[in-house]
């Protein structure tokens, strides 16, 4: 079974923080490279954090910039994304993604990612 299951959404303040995960099971997730991506109603899917393989650092998008770490724990097979200083505009579906290919990120790459979450809610809201 090869599988990416996001967790740890949920209700959150404005100014508040979480921390999302996404389990990997059936492959690796040390040999493939990871996107984090978001879709609010009406709005088409975002990437807001990626790192490819061959990449030193994760890329952000400008609207998490400084927020937002996306991080990996190689033995536990999971990524995460940590969430600071969240606004309401940060409310969505957020999913995690990952990929073979994926060496390296770029700013407004349309990489194809072969594997993807479910995706787990992330409301912003006081």
């Amino acid at each position: 079974q090869v599988q990416l299951v996001e967790s740890g959404g949920g209700l959150v303040q404005p100014g508040g923080s979480l921390r999302l995960s996404c389990a990997a099971s059936g492959f690796a997730l040390e040999y493939r490279g990871i996107g984090w991506f978001r879709q609010a109603p009406g709005k088409e899917r975002e990437r807001v954090a990626c790192l490819g393989r061959s990449d030193t650092s994760p890329l952000y998008d400008d609207s998490v910039r400084g927020r937002f770490t996306l991080s990996r724990d190689n033995d536990k097979n999971m990524a995460y994304l940590e969430m600071g200083d969240l606004k309401s505009e940060d409310t969505a579906v957020y999913y995690c993604a990952a990929d073979l290919t994926l060496h390296k990120c770029e700013i407004n790459g349309d990489f194809r990612y072969g594997s993807w979450g479910q995706g787990t809610q992330v409301t912003v809201d006081s």
